[in-house]
């Protein structure tokens, strides 16, 4: 039997790693690591913040280029649906006969989780052909076409009559052949990270199932029973940060070999020495790129389902390379030594950490002066309209000018999991 002693001890433990599941904890360790730039106490990297006003200025231009009504929408993973001119999940909802808005929804969620978490960076030579127009696209819209097509058609279900699921035990089975099918890779195709990709979804269908929480109305084990837990008891309104904290909750066990704390797997969380204090969570760094961007966008069904989301700036920005490009490309952060751009960085070195981390600081301190340019009020305009109007695309429209293959400014070794 556990001493009463060592049950308090692991009890702590789940509670110190309980805290680093959450928005707050990203914010409050990214802000930590932009002190020490600002301090030029990092190894690899230091910021220029007189540079910020002008990132913000092309922001904002960028911004009202696309959204010249500055009606801009949320930072979600269901912008990618568009192409060509077509809204695919528009037109596939408008076709479909749900018996319900909450099953509308919790098909919503089925796609919207399966789609980000196959959302890591494609690498640049990796194309979906669209078969319905012949056009080929990459990177981050080519993977959410490939992900819709593929739950369209029903390959993530158990269920011919009933393709628009996400069934775990299909989930937990699903090749990687069968996904490089679906997503069209061959020796000509090459798509960074595929395995670790089937090994998510495997990942988080094993997980699904293992959680008995995780079963819709019909006892249905599928990632869409999230919605349901997250409006149960006929709950209206929701913080955004719970949603995270549910994702997180839920979907923690999918991430592989990542850092854990009293049996709690942390997920995108890593180690930078420099905010070592004795503690066992002083020089953890956690980032949830993925689980927030999920977070993102698991916003917009719940809202049509009729639940009123609050506090969305509850999330933060997102530690990826578009917006971490951003900054790189438009000089506020500064490299200290020109080789962090030429070696390739695995996801848990201390150059990415570092980046990501700043990465994330710096949006919150963009986002203010991108509004004050547009002349809109944070209220109206959250960090997940600064995002899409926005950072993500200026990030991506300076890596378009200063690389021939629109990459990132730093080489990322991608396992298909982080970005």
């Amino acid at each position: 039997m556990k001493s009463w002693s060592g049950w308090l001890a692991v009890t702590s433990k789940n509670s110190e790693a309980a805290a680093l599941l959450s928005a707050s904890a990203v914010r409050t360790k990214a802000h930590q690591i932009l002190a020490l730039a600002k301090a030029d106490e990092l190894a690899h990297f230091r910021v220029d913040l007189a540079r910020l006003p002008a990132v913000a200025a092309l922001v904002a231009e960028v911004t009202r280029q696309a959204y010249p009504t500055l009606e801009v929408p949320f930072h979600a993973r269901w912008r990618h649906f568009l192409h060509g001119g077509r809204d695919r999940w528009a037109e596939l909802d408008a076709e479909t006969r749900w018996p319900s808005p909450a099953e509308r929804a919790r098909a919503a969620f089925d796609l919207v989780i399966v789609s980000v978490l196959l959302d890591a960076g494609a690498g640049a030579a990796w194309r979906y052909r669209d078969p319905r127009n012949g056009i080929a696209i990459g990177r981050s819209e080519g993977l959410a076409l490939a992900s819709f097509d593929m739950m369209a058609a029903g390959a993530f279900s158990d269920d011919p009559a009933e393709p628009l699921r996400a069934d775990a035990t299909r989930l937990a089975g699903l090749s990687v052949e069968q996904l490089a099918a679906g997503f069209q890779v061959g020796p000509e195709n090459p798509l960074e990270g595929l395995e670790g990709r089937a090994n998510l979804l495997n990942a988080l269908g094993r997980a699904v199932l293992a959680d008995p929480a995780m079963r819709d109305p019909a006892g249905r084990a599928r990632p869409g029973a999230l919605f349901d837990g997250l409006t149960r008891g006929g709950r209206i309104k929701l913080p955004a940060a719970e949603i995270l904290a549910a994702v997180l909750r839920h979907f923690g066990p999918i991430w592989p070999s990542r850092l854990s704390l009293g049996g709690m797997p942390l997920g995108d969380t890593w180690r930078h020495p420099l905010l070592e204090d004795g503690s066992e969570t002083g020089s953890l760094v956690p980032l949830h790129k993925l689980s927030q961007w999920l977070s993102y966008s698991l916003i917009e069904p719940l809202q049509a389902a009729g639940i009123s989301v609050t506090e969305i700036d509850g999330l933060t920005g997102l530690a990826e390379y578009r917006n971490g490009g951003l900054f790189l490309d438009g000089g506020v952060i500064v490299p200290k030594e020109p080789g962090i751009l030429t070696a390739a960085h695995p996801p848990y070195s201390t150059v990415i950490i570092e980046w990501r981390a700043l990465t994330v600081a710096l949006l919150d301190d963009i986002a203010p002066l991108v509004r004050e340019t547009l002349g809109v009020a944070e209220a109206d305009f959250p960090l997940a309209r600064v995002l899409e109007g926005g950072t993500w695309a200026t990030g991506r429209r300076l890596a378009r000018e200063r690389r021939p293959d629109g990459g990132p400014p730093l080489r990322i070794v991608s396992d298909g999991t982080v970005f």
